[in-house]
């Protein structure tokens, strides 16, 4: 047994006749002979979508008690069971009630197409969980039932259920949708013009782009490489160059002006890693590609062309942009440039060559370094000297020189010229060896002239293959100096990023880097404000803003800058790199802060919030009750017994203390937090401390304590002490059953005095425990006004103040215990108990 199929219909908006839509469909399989059911179908009381149900069978639903209320869930088990051909379920993203064998009905609809049945299912746009917060913002209604984009894009077939807006709110002003009472209300919020045009401008471009995953998926497995203008795309290439910002621009525009026009920009590196593009300028040309809406891409290959044409031909690029070749005339004979072998080889792809005065000057404008001016001179110097040597060696050869024997000992000076010197060099060495066997040893000698045709082919072969010889060597050279500076670079940013990871510190480590790397006496990061002299961020080394210095951008409101200036032409790349490094860091601090702040800001709202509600409801409480205890006193309506006027004097009594209480948490709470609180640790006798704590509570009786002889002793504040204990004490007032103690007990572990708060309540699970010690939190069954949520959050600050702790964890036998962890007094019992006294 297969698979099942699954069919979608998908909604631009709520009451576009997705479900209309999905029962017509049912009806015509039903026709054809398919064993059709209607697993479930919401028809939200609107006769013409409940007409269609009409003919279809329905699997009765299953009936969920939840809190109180009986609800209707689809019986995923029951069409299993009946085993359909086919099965009707609407609503794909709703959210099952708790308790049912799956939370999402999507997850239903998995398990009936993992058992071979068919589905056909509805949902709309806004419920797909990669534009549940697109649809947020342009609605302001937040979406709770969200489904997995994964999960409709698998479906086999999906159909766009559309309809125009202005049709749409017709429909709704007829009553067609919601129920006249709520007609008004949703035209004026959710069915406005605008969030429907929206709605469906979204649902029309995520079906494009499944319909072009599908198109794209076809081509690929049946091997069409050729381009289907089924939607326009412009790729742009890139160099790196200053020019990529008018070739992105550009192809922005074309973009823009075609229906559903999609901008793709590429970068092409060499793949042996030596040539590339500034790191700085391959971020903003990345970042400008975003913000035209375009897609960046870098890819690699040795031909610039042939990679910019295999990149367009796998994304279906209808049309290419490229810069005009900045090249040399005599280069242009010598070889095509990037534009026109792109042009030739592009087939059905439109190519634009756009002209402008920085364009081109990417691959085909990449001028070769030179070797060094030191070795450029030593090359000339040698090609002067050497040809000259050999001649007078030759020369003085006893036996008669012969001219094949003299051409190859010429031409091995000639290369070696050129592996000292390079192209230009070893090109001089060839003329003056060639001058030099032409008069000493071509007949006739002492002459330029040559006397055998043949000789003079040999000497132009000779100034021939000396020059390709060199040319051959000093690319060789050029890339083997290359290739080691890239070795240089990448070990020196690997070391720099292996040494960053490390570091809580980074920045002032990545200047004394910069430092190091360049060979400079200071190094630092400036922001250069529009008016007034440079801020200076972070500096390493005798460092002056205002003197001359190298700088590289960082970001766009800083600079690295190195002193003193003369930074190498082959460091500028590493220098750059360094620099982007620095951006990167401060971006990461400016994030850091910003969530820092953010996390504060949240945490100050969340606690001003619960505050506010506390003080408007707890502490409003205990005041009620001392107003009515005391209007009633006052009443002279009412002839009071003693009995009664004592209860009332006990009712402003117990009130009052426990007004007093709850304000000494809030003040406690507040000077924690301010951090003003300072404890006063000395030794104490808890065999005094904890009995006269008991004694203060509101049922001393309902506690059993126990001081180990050993445990006697601690090192705490004692007035803080007993607030802490006083605070948890209470606390397991509030959820001990009736009946049994609680229990306290001081005992020692290792160098620490645990006092142990023992409850039989019901307990706190364990993800919970932690949350207990929050301020302004209750859990489980508290007494609804019963406190501020206050004592266990003082509770643990007190403690910490005095160097404590306060740990929960579960009673064995059920219940909650609280640790308060103390330092022992180090010193003898006896010592002790008599520095506590």
């Amino acid at each position: 047994m297969g698979r099942g199929r699954l069919r979608i219909y998908l909604g631009a908006a709520p009451g576009v006749g997705k479900t209309v839509a999905m029962l017509d469909e049912g009806h015509r399989r039903l026709d054809r002979g398919a064993d059709v059911v209607v697993g479930l179908c919401e028809t939200h009381a609107r006769p013409h979508t409940a007409q269609f149900l009409a003919g279809l069978e329905v699997v009765p639903r299953r009936r969920v008690e939840y809190k109180g209320a009986v609800l209707e869930e689809m019986d995923t088990a029951a069409i299993l069971t009946r085993a359909p051909q086919i099965v009707l379920v609407d609503e794909l993203a709703h959210t099952n009630v708790p308790g049912s064998s799956h939370e999402k009905r999507w997850q239903d609809v998995e398990e009936l197409l993992a058992a071979g049945i068919d589905v056909i299912s509805t949902v709309n746009i806004q419920h797909l969980e990669s534009l549940n917060d697109v649809v947020t913002a342009i609605t302001g209604v937040v979406q709770r039932e969200t489904v997995p984009d994964e999960v409709v894009r698998a479906a086999d077939q999906i159909e766009l259920v559309d309809m125009a807006p202005e049709a749409l709110r017709r429909r709704m002003a007829h009553g067609n949708i919601y129920r006249p009472e709520k007609v008004d209300a949703a035209l004026a919020n959710y069915f406005r013009l605008g969030n429907l045009s929206a709605l469906r401008e979204l649902a029309l471009l995520w079906l494009a782009d499944k319909v072009d995953a599908g198109l794209e998926s076809y081509r690929n497995s049946h091997g069409i490489t050729q381009a289907w203008p089924a939607r326009e795309r412009v790729v742009v290439t890139l160099s790196g160059g200053p020019e990529g910002e008018v070739l992105l621009r550009r192809g922005a525009r074309i973009a823009s002006r075609l229906a559903g026009g999609q901008l793709l920009a590429v970068l092409v590196s060499r793949t042996d890693g030596l040539a590339g593009a500034p790191l700085s300028q391959v971020a903003e040309l990345r970042t400008l590609t975003e913000e035209l809406g375009g897609e960046f891409h870098a890819v690699t290959g040795d031909d610039p062309a042939d990679a910019v044409l295999e990149f367009a031909r796998g994304v279906n690029a209808t049309q290419i942009l490229v810069g005009t070749s900045g090249r040399a005339p005599w280069r242009r004979l010598l070889s095509h440039s990037l534009a026109e072998r792109i042009i030739a080889d592009a087939g059905d792809i439109d190519v634009h060559v756009v002209t402008h005065k920085l364009a081109g000057r990417g691959f085909a404008a990449k001028r070769r370094r030179g070797l060094g001016r030191s070795r450029l001179i030593a090359g000339l110097i040698t090609a002067v000297l050497l040809p000259p040597v050999l001649t007078a060696i030759l020369a003085a050869d006893p036996f008669t020189s012969d001219l094949p024997l003299d051409i190859p000992i010429f031409l091995l000076a000639t290369v070696l010229v050129a592996l000292i010197g390079g192209m230009v060099p070893a090109v001089v060495a060839a003329v003056v060896s060639s001058l030099l066997l032409n008069w000493f040893f071509v007949q006739p000698v002492g002459t330029l002239t040559v006397a055998n045709p043949e000789n003079t082919l040999a000497l132009l072969v000779f100034v021939l293959v000396g020059v390709l010889v060199a040319l051959i060597v000093h690319r060789n050279a050029w890339r083997t100096e290359q290739a080691q500076a890239a070795q240089r670079e990448s070990a020196a940013l690997t070391e720099l990023s292996h040494t960053l990871l490390g570091s809580t510190d980074q920045l002032p480590l990545l200047l004394q880097r910069s430092v190091d790397m360049f060979g400079v006496q200071a190094a630092a990061i400036v922001s250069r404000p529009p008016i007034g002299p440079p801020v200076v961020v972070a500096a390493v080394g005798p460092f002056d803003p205002l003197a001359v210095s190298d700088h590289e951008d960082a970001d766009a409101n800083h600079e690295l800058v190195l002193q003193p200036p003369g930074l190498a032409a082959g460091q500028r790349r590493l220098f750059d790199a360094f620099a982007a490094h620095a951006g990167a860091i401060l971006q990461r601090q400016a994030l850091t802060r910003s969530a820092s702040s953010a996390e504060a800001l949240a945490k100050e709202n969340q606690a001003r919030t619960a505050l506010l509600s506390a003080v408007s409801h707890d502490l409003r409480t205990p005041l009620a009750g001392i107003k009515a205890a005391i209007g009633s006193l006052r009443s002279t309506e009412v002839a009071w017994s003693a009995e009664d006027e004592a209860e009332l004097k006990d009712v402003i009594e117990q009130s009052a203390d426990r007004l007093e209480a709850l304000i000494g948490n809030l003040l406690d709470l507040s000077r924690l937090q301010a951090g003003a609180l300072v404890a006063h640790p000395t030794p104490i006798d808890l065999g005094e401390v904890i009995p006269a704590m008991v004694d203060g509570l509101s049922a001393p009786q309902r506690f059993a304590w126990q001081v180990d002889p050993d445990a006697r002793v601690a090192v705490a504040d004692a007035g803080l002490l007993e607030r802490v204990l006083a605070n948890i004490t209470e606390n397991a007032l509030r959820y001990q059953p009736p009946g049994p103690p609680i229990s306290i007990r001081a005992s020692r572990v290792a160098d620490r005095v645990e006092i142990r708060v023992a409850d039989q309540g019901a307990g706190v699970p364990q993800a919970d425990q932690e949350r207990i010690f929050e301020p302004f939190q209750r859990h489980g069954d508290a007494p609804a006004g019963d406190g501020l949520g206050l004592g266990l959050a003082v509770a643990r600050g007190l403690s910490e103040a005095m160097g404590g702790s306060v740990e929960a964890e579960p009673t064995p036998g059920g219940g909650l215990t609280l640790v308060v962890s103390l330092p022992a007094d180090i010193r003898s019992g006896s010592e002790a108990e008599e520095a506590a006294r």
